[in-house]
């Protein structure tokens, strides 16, 4: 059986998904990313469990390598400058696979834009030609569809929608500007309210019973769906946020819909609920009522993996 590899480069970790062409993950493997600290042995390590799961798997024959990764640019092949990976600079991540996996085409895009193509072939938006992804983890990505192609720019790196300034004095990002979207709505960014608030706010809290240093996204979650109103107001907070910039994205690309996805999604009506009541407030009146917000139709995983995949399946 023709398969290929969808691979999701996150910020803490990386999947590895056997996929085929009718977008069914065959298998899945894990690699820790943050235990790398030069790019090249990490991508050394993705080669090495490929080869090792294809020489025990004589029935699959690898057509193809399709990776999603922070500041990946479908154009030039190479990860640029990504504020939540440890490697600085300019990575050359299809030439490094190719040299360790010779004769296999890999292709490479932004793990926001992998999401989206995921969403668009085998998820909730088939079917629709405008749309956006936005995947809330360990930062903000997104992936814009318009007029049914996914939208890259002439450089490879439109749709950038985690790093557009809510706050120009507001928290330093890993971009090195100030009041980025993803330094307040990013898993890591909620933690950082968190914190804020617990500094701030002298009432009980759940939150407080956790070492202020080991505070998690899923933490504010599940506080905040035990009734904690400290946790509840962070997501509130959180969802005004994300609720006004999305009705900044509205007036660019005028989708049909903006999926949810990512870890702080896992929150479900606690970040929904108050995110639409923020979104439809601000969004201008021509739009009102035209726009859905949803989240993916995928699980966790499996949006960026299996859009990963589709650049393979679907574009070469």
């Amino acid at each position: 059986m023709n398969v290929v590899c969808g691979i999701d480069i996150g910020g803490t970790n990386t999947v590895i998904g056997i996929v085929d062409r009718d977008g069914n993950i065959l298998d899945r493997m894990r690699v820790s990313t943050r235990q790398f600290d030069h790019a090249e042995v990490f991508f050394e390590k993705i080669a090495d469990v490929i080869q090792v799961f294809f020489k025990g798997h004589s029935e699959y024959s690898l057509c193809g390598i399709g990776i999603g990764a922070p500041n990946g640019n479908y154009y030039t092949g190479n990860i640029e400058f990504a504020p939540n990976l440890k490697w600085e600079g300019v990575i050359k991540v299809t030439e490094i696979m190719q040299g360790f996996l010779p004769g296999i085409p890999v292709v490479l895009t932004n793990d926001a834009n992998a999401a989206a193509l995921g969403e668009k072939y085998y998820g909730s938006a088939a079917g629709k030609k405008d749309f956006i992804i936005i995947t809330l983890g360990t930062g903000v990505g997104s992936g814009l569809v318009v007029n049914d192609q996914l939208v890259y720019g002439h450089d490879g790196f439109a749709g950038e929608i985690g790093h557009t300034i809510y706050d120009p004095d507001g928290r330093l990002c890993g971009c090195g500007r100030r009041g980025c979207l993803e330094t307040y709505t990013s898993a890591s960014g909620m933690v950082r309210t968190a914190k804020e608030f617990l500094a701030n706010d002298k009432r009980d809290s759940l939150l407080r019973k956790i070492n202020k240093e080991e505070i998690t996204a899923a933490d504010i979650g599940e506080s905040a769906a035990k009734g904690d109103e400290l946790a509840l107001e962070i997501f509130d907070f959180t969802a005004k946020i994300l609720g006004i910039k999305l009705a900044d994205a509205v007036a660019h690309t005028s989708p049909s819909t903006i999926y949810i996805f990512g870890g702080v999604a896992n929150a479900g009506d606690i970040l929904m609920k108050p995110l639409k009541k923020y979104f439809n407030e601000y969004l201008l009146q021509v739009y009102k009522d035209k726009i859905a917000l949803e989240f993916s139709g995928l699980e966790q995983n499996d949006a960026a993996v299996l859009g990963a995949a589709a650049l393979v399946n679907h574009t070469l």
